[in-house]
């Protein structure tokens, strides 16, 4: 007779691990995972499920089927028509077109000025502030047009009157067109004006107040309005 073999002792698990949820429904069944230390740390720092030490991602123990590295970002769009012809345009043109376009640009500005005379216009004129025409106040650009015109007829004062941030900043604003233009189209290196966040600021907040002090009933500020 063959003697019946007795029951074989089963490798236990240490005294302070954890277990995880097992595979099967028998007390017998696998492990899905495998005994975890407390603290859910393995060894090669992941976690289990197979993420990362942080787990934010899967890592290269993970269990079989799963990614062993992140998926890749979106690629990047096809450009349109549109953008792809404006793109050999620029790269096809000469370094000084683009300068040379905005000085055009610029002189049609004062050219508009010179010709239409706006310190003869009517208010009503076309064209026109919506604000002022609706409102009566005047808008933070009211006067621009026509300081662009003292200033080109070399009348400071006028200019400074109907509009004296714009004659304040227009130096500035020249200089760093000046800047731009020339490294652009002739290489040149003039010295960089650095205008830092807290500057552009301050600028902008000297605008808002020139624009409601212009408009209060009460002199001084009556000479302002334009």
């Amino acid at each position: 007779m063959t003697s019946v073999p007795g029951p074989v002792d089963k490798p236990q698990p240490a005294p302070d691990a954890v277990h995880t949820a097992s595979a099967g429904n028998g007390p017998d069944a696998p492990s899905a995972v495998g005994t975890v230390p407390p603290g859910g740390a393995v060894p090669g720092g992941a976690v289990p499920g197979g993420f990362g030490a942080g787990g934010t991602g899967p890592s290269d123990s993970g269990p079989a089927g799963w990614p062993t590295t992140p998926p890749a970002g979106y690629a990047a769009p096809e450009p349109d028509r549109l953008t792809r012809f404006v793109l050999r345009l620029y790269e096809r043109s000469p370094r000084w077109a683009v300068p040379l376009a905005a000085l055009g640009c610029v002189a049609v500005g004062m050219s508009y000025a010179l010709l239409s005379n706006p310190t003869h216009a009517d208010p009503d004129a076309a064209p026109t502030c919506l604000l002022k025409l609706t409102t009566g106040l005047d808008c933070p650009g009211c006067g621009g047009t026509r300081a662009l015109w003292y200033v080109l007829h070399g009348d400071l004062p006028a200019a400074a009157r109907h509009h004296f941030v714009f004659v304040f900043a227009l130096p500035f604003l020249a200089y760093l067109f000046v800047a731009w233009a020339g490294s652009q189209a002739f290489g040149w290196r003039l010295p960089e004006l650095r205008i830092s966040s807290k500057v552009i600021g301050g600028f902008l907040a000297a605008w808002l107040a020139f624009s409601v002090l212009r408009n209060l009933p009460w002199a001084p500020f009556t000479s302002l309005y334009v």
